[in-house]
């Protein structure tokens, strides 16, 4: 059975994350160089270091049937659910919101294995209830589900989390098989939810979106200070780039969080264009064969974790390099593979785990 799990493991889409990783370990060197605070804290280190445990990840849940994570889904949402009540309770604070735990060896981010639990349950839920799908009383219990984590990361607060669950939700729904004659209702009921809930978002999330809305005129020291150097930081680069370690905007510290939600653009200051439409290629090979993976799965259950995990990953390169160029509002959705985050790269690594699990038993019936 091993030897037919190996047989069927898509090398293809390891070797595109490894890549990404080793390109997001140098990239993350040069944006630290030189800077005492980041130097002090690891974060190099760490991000190596989560790297090879993510790897390891990957190889585990390769291992494992992707079918046995079903009957651990339920528990899984319980601890999460604890963790996240754990977290609002006694969690570390950071940029106004109240997100990481401190575990000892290393500072976890519960609110983003919510995103691999939520796939797991969300793809149990509608593959069991598929011939639902046009009843409004079931997709309302799929809503429930969703509500019971979304509720507890929105207290943090942590607005962009939750809309990639809410995101994941609909992906999954709608790949379900949702009828056309309720998109409608959706979008209508999503457009309201917005509406109500913009007077309840914190004060920096409001004034990001202002920002996004209406960007200061003097973006010096206001808060469109970080996309105006987003922004003069890609036109440096030009199309082949400044160079490793040469950028001005970047070396000189004029872009900041350069190493985690900015670092597309710091990849444009050194790589220039080229370097950014091949970073952008990798990430859309990775999603590419996730959804393949999709496509290949025996089963509805497989298919929709596949199909979950190209949407996360789809989600955050789409948000991170909008927010980069200006087109979409600053989130903390960083660059899969690539940005500065331990808890957000084992979430990614732990996706693509599963979606070798999928890949690897696509032949139901093959167990040679």
């Amino acid at each position: 059975m091993r030897t037919a799990i190996w047989r069927h493991f898509d090398f293809w889409l390891l070797g595109a994350v490894i890549v990404l990783l080793t390109f997001g370990v140098a990239m993350i060197r040069s944006t630290i160089a030189g800077n005492p605070e980041l130097i002090e804290l690891n974060v190099l280190g760490r991000q190596i270091y989560f790297a090879l445990a993510g790897l390891a990840v990957i190889v585990v849940c390769t291992l494992l049937d992707y079918r046995l994570w079903v009957s651990a889904s339920r528990v899984l949402y319980v601890l999460l659910v604890i963790l996240l009540l754990f977290t609002i309770l006694a969690g570390q604070t950071s940029f106004g919101a109240q997100r990481w735990l401190n575990i000892g060896l290393v500072v976890l981010q519960p609110s983003e294995l919510a995103k691999i639990t939520m796939i797991i349950i969300l793809a149990d839920f509608f593959a069991r209830n598929r011939d639902k799908i046009g009843d409004l009383r079931w997709v309302a219990r799929s809503v429930l589900l969703t509500a019971g984590l979304v509720v507890l990361i929105l207290l943090q607060p942590n607005l962009s989390t939750s809309i990639v669950l809410l995101t994941v939700w609909f992906s999954l729904l709608w790949a379900s098989g949702l009828k056309l004659k309720h998109l409608a209702l959706f979008i209508v009921g999503g457009l309201l939810v917005a509406a109500i809930s913009f007077p309840l978002l914190a004060d920096y999330q409001r004034d990001r979106i202002i920002r996004f809305i209406a960007p200061e005129e003097d973006a010096r020291y206001g808060s469109s200070y970080n996309v105006t150097q987003a922004l003069i930081s890609i036109g440096s680069g030009g199309v082949l780039g400044q160079g490793y370690g040469q950028a001005t905007q970047v070396q000189l510290r004029f872009l900041k969080v350069r190493h985690n939600d900015f670092i597309f653009s710091a990849i444009s200051a050194e790589f220039g264009l080229v370097g950014a439409v091949a970073v952008l290629g990798m990430e859309l090979f990775i999603i590419w064969r996730c959804v393949r993976a999709a496509r290949l799965s025996q089963d509805a259950f497989g298919s929709l974790i596949a199909y979950g995990i190209g949407v996360i990953i789809a989600l955050h390169t789409i948000v991170n390099v909008g927010m980069n160029i200006q087109l979409l509002p600053v989130t903390g959705l960083p660059l899969p593979f690539v940005s500065a985050g331990g808890s957000s790269l084992l979430t990614f690594m732990f996706g693509i785990g599963l979606v070798e699990s999928v890949i690897a038993r696509h032949r139901a019936l093959n167990f040679s």
